[in-house]
């Protein structure tokens, strides 16, 4: 069984596919650990802990985008 090229025009999203999905896994961890700190451990309202959730939630995918560059 042959397999298939990771680098050249035949593979050259792979990477680029795989980079992505460490961006949103990497998101949503950070979103879903901020919103379940706020909302159960400090007892924040909904709002507030999609608020933060939403602002960690940005600030993950940044950092995993730089990093993905590198």
């Amino acid at each position: 069984m042959s397999r298939l090229p990771t680098s050249g025009p035949a593979g050259a999203g792979r990477g680029a596919m795989k980079s992505w999905r460490t961006i949103v896994l990497h998101t949503a961890a950070a979103a879903v650990f901020m919103f379940v700190l706020q909302r159960f451990a400090l007892s924040a309202s909904l709002e507030t802990s999609l608020l933060w959730a939403a602002v960690f939630g940005g600030c993950a995918a940044g950092l995993a985008y730089m990093q993905s560059n590198r």
